[in-house]
């Protein structure tokens, strides 16, 4: 058995489909706090907890690319990272537990929307650090007329 791991390009239809649930989830989980009848306090809590989930999940991901990929990672980061989604998944669900002017419908909402961009931007992530592997890979038979010619030598300065 080898240990090499094959490594696929994405397709186009991943790639706009993880940019389309990440457009969506982020979308619904704003549209409804736009619509909602909350404070402007409460709004940017939500705001908040959504933008700090992004960025853990993010995070997360890249770490954990990064050790499947052998580039090193301290685990201090990595634990870090794991504290960060789960501290914003708790504030997401202690928040609409203890929001009582939000009706049960709603709360759902502002969870399905989370959890969907959580998802959403995990893949786009992956795909985004995956394409950037595979720059630069494919033949072009115009490259050499793309890059500007090397400058000479100079010595004696």
């Amino acid at each position: 058995m080898t240990d090499t791991i094959t490594q696929n390009k994405p397709t186009p239809a991943f790639i706009g489909a993880s940019w389309l649930a990440l457009i969506i989830g982020v979308a619904t989980y704003l549209i409804g706090l736009f619509n909602s009848s909350m404070e402007l306090n409460e709004m940017g809590y939500y705001f908040t907890v959504l933008m700090l989930g992004l960025y853990g999940a993010i995070s997360l991901q890249k770490t954990v690319r990064d050790r499947a990929d052998g580039i090193p990672t301290t685990n201090l980061y990595y634990g870090i990272t794991w504290f960060v989604l789960i501290v914003a998944i708790a504030l997401l669900v202690i928040g609409l537990w203890n929001a009582g002017s939000i009706e049960l419908i709603e709360k759902g909402f502002y969870g399905l929307g989370f959890v969907l961009s959580l998802f959403a931007v995990v893949a786009v992530q992956k795909n985004v650090r995956d394409l950037a592997g595979f720059k630069g890979t494919e033949v072009d038979e115009d490259a050499e007329f793309d890059a500007p010619p090397n400058p000479p030598f100079e010595s004696g300065r």
